[in-house]
Order: structure tokens, then C-alpha cells, then sequence
């Protein structure tokens, strides 16, 4: 299929034309799906629920990145073509963007503003998230190891 969107992003250096491996994507899904059902463990603390969930939708959206072709150095960058490579709807992608700055605050910073609905909200987009790649998993899994 193709990806003007993502194309051009590779004609401006932002991204980098690149044939996934199945053992990469197998991996990134096994790390998200993972991370996500960590993350919903409720007897850990929001920070930690946060960081779980955080990164267990970027593993999750690198994936989908990697199974359209293209890699990214940039995390911002693999949410924001969550439109194109798995066409998540804008509510959920607010909640992703929201995610990355508080992460950014967080980590550069050391700002950890989250409560319980934030958490929610992202595990919510996470297992959307989720659930499209396992979906485009089947039938588009790179031929490659």
C-alpha cells in the first residue's frame, strides 16, 4: 500500500525507507503487548503504570512503522504516523500526544503529572493500538528475519 505521507517524510530525512525483519516486529509486539498488560496491574504505582503503558504504545507503533517499511529515530515521529500506518482516530491520537509530553516532562524535567484518568486513557489508545497491529499482523508480516 502505498504511503505518500510517509514518503515524503523520507524525502525530508525524517524518516528512513527500511524492510522489517519478522524476529524485529515479533519482538516489538511481544515487548508492547507485555508492557501493556504490566501496565494495567493496578496494585503498581500510576508512574509506573504510565512508563509501562507509555512505552508499550511506542513498541506498538514502531511496529506498525516497521511493517510499512519505514524506520524513525524520532518517538514523536512514530505516533504521528499512527494515522497512516494503522488510521487511529484523532481522540486517541490526542491521548498518545498528551503521553509523549508528559513522558518528555517526566524524563527531562522530572514533572511526573499523571493521575488515574490519564493512565486510563492511555491504556484505553494502548489496546487500540494493539489490537490494529495484531490485526495488520496477519495479514502483511514481513517475509524477512
Amino acid at each position: 500500500m502505498p504511503h505518500e505521507y510517509l514518503d515524503n517524510l523520507v524525502q525530508t530525512g525524517n524518516l528512513k525507507s527500511e524492510a522489517a525483519t519478522t524476529r524485529e516486529v515479533s519482538g516489538l509486539i511481544r515487548s508492547g503487548t507485555a508492557r501493556l498488560e504490566d501496565a494495567k496491574n493496578t496494585a503498581l504505582s500510576l508512574e509506573s503504570r504510565f512508563d509501562l503503558a507509555y512505552n508499550a504504545a511506542h513498541a506498538l507503533s514502531l511496529a506498525a512503522l516497521r511493517i510499512a517499511g519505514y524506520r524513525s529515530e524520532r518517538r514523536y515521529l512514530v505516533f504521528q504516523c499512527l494515522q497512516h500506518t494503522l488510521a487511529i482516530p484523532n481522540e486517541k491520537m490526542r491521548v498518545l500526544d498528551l503521553a509523549h509530553r508528559k513522558r518528555n516532562l517526566s524524563e527531562y524535567e522530572g514533572t511526573a503529572d499523571v493521575d488515574e484518568g490519564t493512565v486510563e486513557a492511555l491504556i484505553r489508545a494502548t489496546d487500540e493500538v494493539a489490537s490494529r497491529v495484531l490485526d495488520l499482523c496477519a495479514g502483511s508480516m514481513p517475509d524477512t528475519d
